[in-house]
């Protein structure tokens, strides 16, 4: 994993998402960073998609430009995923939906179930690189470390990882084609927990041990 992934995690998360409240895209960015998804398949998901009561969320399209137009098509994965909705995701996509049910009244656009999470209060698609823009301008307006958005992804799977959730879980969960590309990530991991792990014992035994 690059330096920049490794920065979208941790501290940096917790203060990215402290820094990004007020912003409109706040929900998108909880889903990014809690669960993972690309950044085509939080442009591309629904509310359809999105079921609050029961903290479920299928992942069945991702929305691209291609050659000026925007369209659907399939997770890159080439298949739909289910997955559950961390409980820090609800407050915020609830309250999401009533703010954009609200600025759709106020346009006179009609809200509907099939409309996009992401969308401008005009009810208009919100652009795949206008979420990238909003996601780095608030890590750089807070001082922190402008990463991509699509490290925030890498992030997720770092937390899942040492939270000792399995790789094929994590594989499921982010919809990695290939379960190598998970345990890419979970070695990774794995390592840096090993080498922190020797610190400790190190800074223990130097305390305790005499002439070391």
């Amino acid at each position: 994993m690059s330096n920049s992934g490794r920065s979208a995690r941790g501290p940096w998360t917790i203060t990215f998402l402290e820094a990004a409240h007020r912003d409109p895209l706040y929900a998108v960015f909880v889903l990014a960073v809690a669960m993972g998804l690309r950044r085509g398949e939080l442009v591309g998901l629904r509310w359809s998609d999105v079921d609050l009561d029961n903290r479920v969320l299928h992942v069945r399209q991702q929305t691209q430009r291609r050659r000026g137009t925007l369209y659907d098509d399939a997770p890159k994965s080439r298949r739909s995923r289910v997955v559950p909705i961390p409980a820090l995701c609800i407050a915020p996509l609830r309250w999401h939906r009533l703010r954009q049910r609200e600025a759709f009244a106020r346009t006179g656009v009609a809200w509907s179930e099939k409309g996009y999470v992401s969308a401008t209060r005009n009810g208009r698609l919100v652009e795949p690189r206008n979420v990238y823009r909003s996601f780095t301008r608030v890590a750089a307006d807070a001082g922190l470390r402008v990463v991509r958005l699509h490290d925030a992804r890498h992030g997720c799977a770092t937390l899942l990882t040492a939270a000792g959730v399995a790789p094929r879980v994590i594989m499921e969960i982010l919809g990695h084609g290939q379960i190598s590309i998970t345990m890419d990530v979970y070695t990774h991991v794995v390592h840096d927990t090993q080498r922190e792990a020797i610190r400790h014992m190190d800074r223990l035994l130097k305390r305790r041990l005499p002439g070391a």
